[in-house]
């Protein structure tokens, strides 16, 4: 009975690593820094896994969204990797800041200078992208991989709800509900700005009240004075001209 118990774990262990080591989970993806909500930008990341033994990825070709194009595409460098970014010319232009845009980038190459990503390691390609459209609940990217061996694995099968998860999916962004002000900060920063304000008005007011106090005892002060004075002034002349008389 304990053999045939340590068999049987034997086998579920087996499928379990031929399961986690098939190739169908180690696909190229996209992941946000964070969140990519609706109408605004995001840094994502193209993560490319090396999936053979014999050979390195020597580069990576991502198609951006024809159907939902992006004004603004911006990739990070990467140390060792040539990056090329390709436009094209839009059907229909897209209105940024009141400012009309009729192409965008539809394909970014990232090329190894030298061993690219070895066996067993993988590599990011960071992108900044905007403005993310508010009409669609998630972005397709599909993308190439090349070999050193010159082989091509081609990641552009679209998943679809519902239904197993093709051989070679293509990366997908999923979207998030949009900011409440759509410029990444919320009402919360307007109100402290506001309190900012208001209490810088009343130092400045307290201050100013302050300055006037200080003024009005001064003059108070050299007023009694000036009285003091003048009527010691008084005093010795009247005093100079009983002696005179005397």
């Amino acid at each position: 009975m304990k053999a045939s118990r340590i068999a049987a774990a034997g086998a579920v262990a087996g499928v379990a690593v031929l399961a986690v080591s098939s190739p169908c989970f180690a696909h190229v993806s996209v992941q946000p820094e964070g969140e990519a909500a609706k109408g605004g930008y995001a840094v994502v990341g193209f993560k490319v896994p090396n999936e053979r033994d014999n050979a390195s990825t020597t580069k990576l070709e991502v198609t951006f969204p024809s159907d939902h194009p992006l004004s603004s595409v911006q990739p990070q460098p990467v140390e060792g990797w040539d990056i090329k970014i390709t436009k094209s010319r839009l059907t229909t232009p897209l209105e940024v800041h009141g400012k009309k845009i009729d192409e965008a980038v539809s394909k970014v190459t990232w090329t190894a200078k030298g061993d690219g990503i070895q066996p067993g390691f993988f590599q990011k390609f960071p992108v900044s992208v905007g403005t993310l459209p508010e009409d669609t609940d998630q972005l397709v990217f599909k993308a190439l991989q090349t070999y050193s061996n010159k082989e091509v694995v081609r990641w552009i099968e679209v998943p679809q709800e519902g239904q197993e998860e093709p051989e070679n999916p293509a990366p997908v962004l999923a979207l998030t509900a949009p900011a409440e002000d759509g410029h990444g900060h919320g009402a919360d920063d307007d109100d402290k700005a506001s309190d900012d304000a208001e209490k810088a008005s009343a130092e400045t007011t307290a201050a100013s009240d302050d300055d006037s106090g200080g003024t009005d005892t001064t003059a108070r002060v050299l007023g009694v004075v000036g009285i003091v004075v003048g009527a010691a002034g008084v005093a010795y002349g009247v005093l100079a001209g009983r002696r005179r008389t005397a």
